[in-house]
C-alpha cells in the first residue's frame, strides 16, 4: 500500500491481467468465443485493476456487473479469471476479515446466480468457482497476517533498539553525575581545609614576626601535607575504578574485599582534619546491629565530609560541629550534623553543589534529607538512610562510642580492624 510508484506498477498489472484473459479466450472453443461485445466487456473488466490499490472494494464492485454480462452472454468463462482473481486477493490482502468474509459471500452468490441461469444442471462449475473463490480469499488473509506479523516484530525490534539506547543515555548520565559527585566532595573538601590550614600558618607568620612559633607553623604545614596525601589517595581510588576494565576477577575480589569506598569507619579522620582547620567537633557514632552496605556506608561518610566542610567554609572560626550517626527506628541509620556557626554570608555569587550532591546521595540509596538554618542560629543537615541488616553471624560492631566528654563503653577493643582503627582514631583525637 505504500510502495513507490504503484499506479504504474498496478497499470503494469492490468495489462497482464488483460493479456492473459486475452490469451485464455483465444484458446477457447469457437461455440464460446467472445464477439465484438464480449471483447469489449472483457477488456472492461480488466482495467479497474489500474486503481486497485486506492479503493479494492470500489474496484471490485465495477468489474462485478461487466462480469456478469459477460458472463450472461456465454462466452469463454474461465478468460476472466486473471482479473478477478486479483481484484479478490487485493480486497481480501487490505481489508480486516469480516470484510473480507462478507466479501466472498456476495461475490460467490453472484457467481451462482449467474451459472444457474445459464445452466441449472453446472453442478461442477458452481463447485469449482466456489473454491477457486476461497482459496484466493484465503491466500489474501494468510498474507495480510504475515506482513502484519512482521511488522509486529520489526516494531518490537525497533522499540527495543530505542529502548537500549535510552538505557544506554541513562546510564551515562548516572556516571557523569556520580563522577561529578565524587569529585566535588574529593576536591571541595580537601581544597577548603587546605585555604584554611594556610591561612593559619600565614596568620601565624604575620602576627607577631617576632616572636616566631616553629612548632605551630610547622604542624599546620604537616596538616597541608596530610590533606594533599589523602587526596591524592582518594583521587587514585576513583581513578582505579574509573579505569576498570573488569577483565581481572582476582583483582576485582580483592578490590571488593577492601573496598574502594569510604565508610563510617573513616569518620574520625574527617573529624581530625576540620579540627586542624580550627574547628571543634564532637563525633558520636552508634553502629547498628549487622553490617552496613557499602552504598549506604559511602553516602553518610560523604555527607558528613560536605557537612564539615561547609561548616569550616562557612560557619566563622571556632565553630562547634556536633556530628552524630545512629539506628533510627528499623533499618533506617539517622546521619545529623549541626554547627553553632553564623551560616553562609550572602555575596550574590551563584550557589554551589553541596547540598544539591548530599541530596543525590542520600535518594541514591533510597533515603532523604533535610538541611537549612536552625531555629537558634546555625546550620543542620540531617539525613536518614535505609539500610538491609545482614546474617547474624557477621560480626558486630561495639554499641557507641563518643569523644570529648562523652563517656566510652568500658567494653574491650573491638577484633574488627576497622573498628580497632576507629577506636585508635578516636582516643587519639580526644
Amino acid at each position: 500500500m505504500h510502495a513507490p510508484h504503484k499506479t504504474r506498477t498496478d497499470a503494469l498489472v492490468a495489462v497482464g491481467a488483460g493479456a492473459l484473459s486475452a490469451t485464455l479466450a483465444l484458446s477457447a472453443d469457437d461455440a464460446v468465443a467472445p464477439d465484438a461485445l464480449g471483447w469489449l466487456l472483457l477488456t472492461a473488466s480488466a482495467a479497474p485493476l489500474v486503481w486497485r490499490r486506492r479503493n479494492p472494494v470500489l474496484v471490485l464492485l465495477a468489474m462485478v456487473p461487466l462480469l456478469m454480462l459477460y458472463h450472461g452472454l456465454d462466452n469463454a468463462h474461465t478468460a476472466p479469471m486473471p482479473q478477478t482473481w486479483i481484484a479478490l486477493y487485493t480486497v481480501a490482502v487490505t481489508g480486516r476479515p469480516l470484510r473480507t468474509l462478507l466479501t466472498g459471500i456476495g461475490v460467490t452468490s453472484v457467481m451462482v446466480t449467474v451459472v444457474l441461469s445459464i445452466d441449472a444442471h453446472q453442478g461442477f462449475e458452481l463447485l469449482r468457482i466456489s473454491g477457486w473463490i476461497i482459496a484466493v480469499l484465503f491466500c489474501g488473509v494468510d498474507v495480510r497476517i504475515y506482513r502484519q506479523y512482521v511488522a509486529s516484530v520489526l516494531e518490537r525490534a525497533e522499540r527495543a533498539e530505542r529502548t537500549r539506547e535510552e538505557e544506554a543515555r541513562r546510564r551515562v548520565a548516572e556516571e557523569r553525575l556520580r563522577i561529578a559527585r565524587d569529585l566535588h566532595d574529593l576536591l571541595a573538601h580537601s581544597i577548603t581545609l587546605i585555604g584554611v590550614q594556610t591561612s593559619v600558618a600565614s596568620h601565624i607568620l604575620t602576627v607577631d614576626p617576632e616572636r616566631l612559633d616553629r612548632r605551630a607553623i610547622a604542624a599546620s604545614l604537616d596538616d597541608i601535607a596530610d590533606t594533599c596525601r589523602e587526596a591524592r589517595a582518594e583521587l587514585r581510588t576513583t581513578l582505579q575504578v574509573l579505569r576498570d576494565t573488569g577483565q581481572d576477577d582476582a583483582q576485582d575480589d580483592r578490590r571488593d574485599a577492601h573496598g574502594p569506598l569510604p565508610d563510617l569507619a573513616a569518620l574520625p579522620g574527617l573529624v581530625r582534619a576540620a579540627e586542624a582547620a580550627g574547628a571543634r567537633v564532637d563525633l558520636r557514632v552508634r553502629v547498628p546491629d549487622g553490617r552496613l552496605a557499602p552504598a549506604t556506608g559511602a553516602a553518610a561518610y560523604r555527607i558528613v565530609q560536605e557537612s564539615l566542610t561547609n561548616a569550616v567554609r562557612h560557619a566563622g572560626p571556632g565553630v562547634r560541629i556536633v556530628v552524630a550517626v545512629e539506628p533510627a527506628g528499623t533499618g533506617a541509620l539517622r546521619v545529623t550534623v549541626t554547627d553553632d556557626g553564623t551560616g553562609p554570608v550572602d555575596d550574590g555569587s551563584a550557589p554551589g553543589f553541596g547540598i544539591l550532591g548530599m541530596r543525590e546521595r542520600a535518594r541514591s540509596t533510597g533515603g532523604t534529607l533535610d538541611a537549612g538554618p536552625r531555629p537558634g542560629g546555625g546550620f543542620e543537615v540531617s539525613a536518614l538512610l535505609p539500610f538491609q541488616k545482614q546474617g547474624e553471624d557477621r560480626p558486630t560492631a561495639p554499641a557507641s562510642f563518643r569523644k570529648q566528654g562523652e563517656d566510652r563503653p568500658t567494653a574491650p577493643a573491638p577484633a574488627h580492624p576497622a573498628l580497632a582503627h576507629r577506636a585508635r582514631a578516636t582516643e587519639s583525637a580526644s
